[in-house]
């Protein structure tokens, strides 16, 4: 876990820094730390974006103390598990890591909704959307069950085209990270959830 610590160490230090008390928090991989427009997309939820590159669900457990102490948010948004698929983990061993995660936002933040955003189907991983179909249906199943304040906002569907393969507008070259197009199809899932869910617009 060694190479997230730079990362890690400016997530510590944001807090102070921003104009407001922070009541959403964004918490997961490089698709969240990179939404460049986060702060004005979602201006009224007083987001704080707490995402590091490279991140695996595995990590967001294992550094999940160190950057979510100074917070008490009023929503919690993950994005988390797509890396892990693609360092080789199966979906059973991604859905313990969820497991993980939930456990630890339960502990930490009791009452406080959470929503993962379901792994989305990226034009480089395309190949491994099989294992990113079951890993989405094992979260969303596992979150149905629960008796928890959790949420589980499907995007995997919402980017695809017409022919059934990821939207190629929402991708930067690389076929992994999102366009702005791509974080506009999120921004509109995101307040639409907010807005049904939790009454808020």
């Amino acid at each position: 876990m060694i190479w997230y610590e730079n990362d890690v160490k400016k997530l510590e230090a944001l807090k102070g820094t921003l104009p407001y008390t922070p009541e959403t928090i964004f918490y997961g991989s490089s698709s969240i730390r990179l939404w460049e427009d986060m702060y004005d997309d979602l201006q009224p939820f007083h987001p704080v974006n707490l995402g590091f590159g490279g991140s695996t669900l595995a990590a967001c457990v294992w550094f999940f103390d160190r950057i979510m102490e100074p917070y008490n948010p009023r929503h919690i948004v993950c994005y988390a598990g797509e890396n892990d698929l693609g360092d080789g983990r199966t979906p059973e061993e991604v859905y313990i890591f969820f497991r993980q995660l939930q456990l630890c936002l339960q502990k930490r933040f009791p009452a406080v909704p959470v929503t993962y955003i379901s792994i989305k189907p990226s034009i480089a991983r395309w190949n491994l959307q099989q294992q990113v179909r079951y890993t989405n249906l094992l979260i969303r199943e596992e979150i149905e069950k629960s008796k928890t304040p959790f949420y589980f906002l499907n995007i995997f569907d919402r980017m695809l085209d017409d022919s059934g393969q990821p939207a190629k507008e929402l991708y930067e070259a690389d076929g992994l990270h999102l366009t702005r197009k791509g974080y506009l199809i999120w921004k509109e899932a995101l307040l639409q959830h907010f807005a049904s869910v939790f009454k808020i617009s």
